[in-house]
């Protein structure tokens, strides 16, 4: 059997071959199909049973085939890989687009929420109506028969344009190398980061240090290397990624321009006035200048922050770093040295505090501590020697999910960090059906027989995701649509994620999960002081860089011309001048690997991240008032936030938890950004 037809178990990573997926994709379209002309008969009766359910079945299993080759393609990718992704993306672009449009079911769902019978089904049922007759609005279900064709070929082009983006970013990454030839260029980089460096260029066959631009190679360099001509090399490369500075095959700049056109015209054609508008239809936030007033009025309450912050960098760097002007490739480099002096201790030090083989098992801990589980390895089939399997269970030994663990860099992997769903809980004929997810790291591999070694920035990145990952793995809905990460809000289904980040802050928490890697003993309490002091360090600079960020991506989908004469590296330098503290060098060509907004689903949503920051803190400031390791409140967070998914809108699972709206004032105290906390 295909193993993307098998859907009896776990994805069979082991039996996977590219030439397998075209004739998978063929099957599992002819079968939707087939399923849509027998639901959308005027026959079948516009019933839950009837209707909704073999709808769901159908689509699921395509989901979860694609899913897997999705994954793949993010993870190893390959040129193998990327051919069949890249000449299957159209038709499974196509299918979604026409099921959008298709005005029959639109018309069954209609009849459904007209029907006494409606009243009947839960309240997650009734979610998923609600949401599927807003997703055919803006799938174009009402449009008119030559809107319908113009809108599902935007849709194409956009997937295509997303990808190759992508693609593009990834190859520019892989496509530079700087190689080290005198250890004296070394000078100031940590002894695991030349190691590393060694065993890159000893895998090319050369002699000396190989550095790259992916995040465990390039981070080291611009934090601690003092050679600062070395700093800039790198630093360049990486601005310049996928732009008309490098090859000009992998440019990006007009995928951007050709991106923001097709957006806005989508968006035009269901009466939007922009694409910002239409993103935010099944969003939280309500309109473009409600979301631009949220993070004006975050960017006035921390730019005085961030000025300061600069301010103290420049001091720093004149009168002990004898460096008259703080360049972009100087900045990461003085605030290390500006907090080894201020609060005597490096990120180095603590790294080495911090081994996997503690760091893993201590947040699995956590998790069985606030929400009475176990957390333990299993077998399963995989993509990569380094990708390990869990399973989740309930106190009476049931199973309640399971996850892949894929922590470390590679050059066939896309950067940064992600959770992605390969199961999702629902109720079907023979029980319950366990979730099962991804979660994706690039974090450094371990060097010379050594465990791996996490900064402390890299453990919160690793709380981060797995808190996706309990979104997705701990919901008790039943019914797929608002299962798990289904159907939540984008700018709600941060705050799992971002309210696990806080306990990386927490005595009782960090210490069970660290051992020094040479004398094996755990974090000193002074240590961690001094990090809870530096806590804040630069949290105006990092805050404003945000809303920059996020000012950027709504502007350019909302007031933006994308026929007028300004560019997108136009419009962000603009954004700069009325947020920004640092100002990058003109060849900066940042939004070229812009992946969130371009081809990771943030488009006119990246402000979420700082919109679900207001959430998540202010979540857990319940447990900072009522014990941060008590079950009783994480058993509560568990079953109003993680547990109902998207079966109810986020606001309510919001105040059904913290029973108020949610208030910006944990935010801006968890920054140090009140006046008593600068004090």
């Amino acid at each position: 059997m295909n193993p993307l037809l098998d859907f009896s178990g776990l994805p069979r990573f082991a039996d996977f071959k590219t030439e397998l997926v075209t004739p998978a994709v063929d099957t599992l379209l002819a079968e939707c199909n087939a399923v849509i002309a027998r639901v959308e008969a005027d026959a079948t009766p516009a019933t839950w049973h009837d209707f909704v359910e073999p709808l769901e079945d159908a689509n699921e299993r395509l989901s979860r085939a694609w899913g897997q080759v999705g994954h793949l393609n993010a993870v190893m990718n390959s040129p193998e890989l990327r051919e069949v992704y890249n000449g299957n993306l159209p038709k499974l672009t196509a299918y979604y687009t026409e099921l959008g449009q298709n005005e029959k079911l639109f018309g069954k769902y209609k009849q459904m929420r007209a029907s006494p019978g409606f009243a009947a089904l839960s309240p997650a049922q009734q979610k998923i109506v609600a949401n599927e007759l807003r997703d055919f609005r803006l799938g174009g279900a009402e449009l008119a028969a030559d809107k319908k064709a113009r809108f599902k070929a935007i849709c194409e082009e956009l997937s295509k344009l997303s990808s190759r983006f992508s693609d593009n970013v990834l190859d520019a990454t892989n496509a530079f190398a700087h190689f080290v030839g005198d250890e004296k260029g070394l000078s100031g980089l940590p002894d695991d980061v030349r190691q590393a460096a060694r065993e890159a260029a000893e895998k090319d066959n050369k002699s000396g240090w190989k550095f790259t631009l992916h995040a465990p190679s390039y981070l080291p360099v611009m934090q601690y290397a003092d050679d600062r001509a070395f700093r800039e090399t790198m630093y360049r490369a990486s601005a310049t990624r996928a732009s008309e500075l490098g090859d000009a095959k992998l440019d990006n700049t007009p995928l951007i321009a050709d991106i923001v056109k097709l957006r806005k015209e989508l968006a035009q054609l269901l009466d939007f006035n922009n694409y910002a508008e239409y993103s935010l239809e099944s969003k939280m936030a309500e309109t473009p200048p409600q979301v631009i007033d949220f993070l004006n009025e975050l960017a006035a309450r921390a730019k005085p922050y961030a000025e300061r912050d600069l301010q103290e960098l420049n001091d720093f760097a004149r009168t002990q770093l004898g460096m008259k002007k703080l360049d972009a490739w100087d900045i990461p480099y003085a605030s290390e040295k500006l907090r080894v002096s201020r609060y005597a201790f490096s990120e180095q030090e603590v790294k080495q505090y911090l081994p996997e083989t503690t760091v893993v098992p201590g947040m699995f801990k956590l998790i069985e501590t606030l929400y009475g589980l176990t957390i333990t390895p299993a077998e399963a089939p995989n993509w990569h020697p380094d990708v390990r399997f869990y399973a989740i269970r309930d106190k009476a030994g049931a199973l309640v999910g399971e996850f892949y663990l894929d922590l470390y860099a590679r050059s066939t992997k896309r950067g940064g960090a992600w959770m992605d769903d390969a199961i999702t809980r629902r109720r079907v004929a023979a029980g319950v059906q366990a979730p099962v997810a991804y979660l994706n790291c690039n974090f450094s591999a371990p060097v010379g027989g050594q465990p791996a070694q996490f900064t402390h920035d890299e453990v919160i990145t690793l709380f981060h995701e797995f808190g996706h990952g309990l979104h997705h793995l701990l919901t008790q809905v039943d019914y797929l649509g608002v299962s798990g990460i289904h159907g939540v809000e984008w700018d709600a289904v941060e705050l799992p994620s971002q309210f696990m980040e806080n306990f990386c802050w927490e005595w009782d928490v960090l210490r069970p999960m660290t051992r020094h890697q040479q004398s094996g003993k755990p974090l000193p309490k002074s240590l961690f002081d001094k990090m809870l002091a530096a806590k804040n360090f630069q949290s105006g600079m990092q805050t404003v860089r945000q809303i920059e960020f996020a000012l950027f991506d709504l502007e350019l989908h909302s007031s933006f011309d994308p026929a007028g004469a300004k560019t997108a590296l136009d419009l962000i330098q603009d954004v700069r001048s009325r947020v920004a503290v640092i100002f990058p060098p003109p060849y900066s060509r940042f939004p070229n690997s812009f992946s969130h907004v371009f081809a990771g689903g943030y488009a006119a949503g990246y402000y979420s991240y700082k919109w679900a920051e207001v959430l998540s803190a202010d979540a857990f400031s319940l447990f900072e008032e009522k014990g941060v390791l008590d079950p009783a409140i994480g058993a509560r967070f568990r079953n109003e936030i993680l547990a109902v998914g998207g079966s109810r809108p986020a606001m309510e699972s919001f105040k059904a938890f913290r029973g108020r709206e949610p208030i910006i004032d944990a935010l801006l105290r968890h920054n140090g950004m009140t006046p008593a906390a600068s004090a």
